[in-house]
């Protein structure tokens, strides 16, 4: 009898495993079940509180700040429930947040530009915030602080969305204009610059936003101008400058190179100018030691230093402080902003290498070559007697005369 009650226990017992293997298996347990992967959302706001509820009167339970990331708990009337990287639980607006999905793209934009080479270094004239494309509406997060300094990248020309009511700028008959460096009639432009952070984030910021570093000294020489860029080319020894820096003499005067633009957005080139500051030991002051006007000049500036392999000066061998730009050739057309990135991309262009001798920036190019002819985006006035007046009148003669200029008419041949 013993052994039937200790069969049909051991019976009841396997029945009952089964029931709850059963009951398990369809249910599903949540310590076999895996556990869904979080979803985060990103705080845009420069700062913000997290509440206890969703209400007109609740109570602060933490506070987020910008670029944060914050574990989804819940969601209900545009209000996102989360939990902060210390633990804290609240309520924030969803329109204080980002989704994952504008991280991922600020994460790809960081990834794909990290080698890109910088052409220019500027600081934020106030707080701005990183968008992940050019233009006002699109997706934004990381918020810059005021006076941060940035990595220009490249620039980019988008228009200028439409304030609701108005009438487009397309639609409305555009009024002729002499002036070449106004925008083309059409949208309204604004440019745009992808630039880098010293974390790293890189984004897009509204050009307006940003002032190109350039030192004082050489602001008062830009005649209206926008500097583009500056860069040091050599320093110069001078040990009476005059020049003070917290009450002590700088005696190591950097030459710069630098490039401006008009202050117009949507410009089918980077700069118009490229001018060199010299240092006069004597004067102690900075002199322009070179200057071209009217070129279709394009980012970035290399600044180095070479030898001449085509002179036979005595300073040819010497490793002298040089430069390089790229200027649009006359055969192409002034560039368009893309649609679609805003990019402006120009066709071919022509490299030109100015080594500085002295006070004096020569040009590197092989003997006996003639300079290649490039664009400008204004008329070009030939000087009488200058070279290219000399080779307008060769082309000029070798054009075969017209017949009527061949022959006269008859009342000219009775006179």
């Amino acid at each position: 009898m013993q052994q039937i009650s200790s069969k049909r226990m051991n019976q009841h017992r396997a029945r009952v495993l089964i029931a709850v293997a059963l009951t398990c298996a369809l249910s599903g347990c949540s310590r076999f079940r895996p556990h869904p992967s979080d979803k985060y959302v990103y705080v845009t706001a420069k700062q913000n509180y997290l509440r206890d509820r969703v209400a007109a009167v609740s109570n602060r339970t933490g506070t987020v700040t910008n670029g944060e990331q914050l574990v989804v708990l819940d969601r209900a009337r545009r209000w996102v429930k989360v939990r902060t990287p210390s633990g804290e639980i609240g309520w924030v607006e969803e329109r204080l947040t980002a989704p994952q999905d504008v991280a991922d793209k600020f994460d790809a934009l960081r990834k794909d530009h990290e080698k890109d080479p910088v052409v220019a270094t500027a600081t934020t004239s106030d707080e701005a915030y990183l968008h992940v494309a050019p233009g006002r509406l699109t997706d934004k997060l990381y918020l810059l602080t005021e006076n941060g300094t940035l990595s220009l990248l490249q620039r980019a020309s988008v228009p200028k969305p439409i304030t609701p009511g108005a009438q487009p700028p397309s639609s409305q008959p555009a009024a002729a204009s002499t002036d070449p460096n106004a925008s083309p009639a059409g949208p309204i432009y604004e440019d745009w610059w992808l630039v880098r952070d010293a974390k790293g984030q890189t984004g897009w910021v509204y050009s307006r936003l940003l002032e190109v570093s350039a030192p004082d000294s050489l602001l008062r020489y830009a005649e209206g101008q926008r500097i583009v860029g500056a860069y040091i080319l050599t320093h110069v020894d001078d040990p009476d400058s005059g020049i003070l820096d917290n009450g002590n003499t700088i005696t190591s005067i950097p030459v710069y190179v630098t490039v401006l633009s008009p202050y117009k957005a949507g410009l089918p080139y980077d700069f118009n100018q490229v001018r060199v500051f010299t240092w006069n030991i004597k004067k102690h002051r900075y002199e322009t030691g070179f200057a071209e006007r009217n070129i279709v000049g394009y980012l970035p500036v290399k600044i180095g230093s070479r030898k001449d392999p085509y002179s036979k000066a005595a300073d040819a061998p010497l490793m002298l402080p040089a430069f390089t730009y790229s200027v649009l050739a006359a055969d192409q057309p002034l560039p368009t902003p893309d649609p679609t990135t805003g990019l402006i991309k120009p066709g071919r262009t022509i490299a030109k290498t100015y080594r500085l001798v002295g006070n004096i920036c020569r040009r590197v190019l092989p003997a006996g070559t003639q300079p290649e002819a490039e664009a400008h985006p204004e008329p070009e006035a030939i000087k009488p007697g200058s070279k290219a007046a000399k080779r307008a009148a060769r082309a000029a003669s070798r054009k075969p005369a017209s017949k009527s200029a061949a022959k006269p008419s008859a009342k000219a041949a009775k006179h």
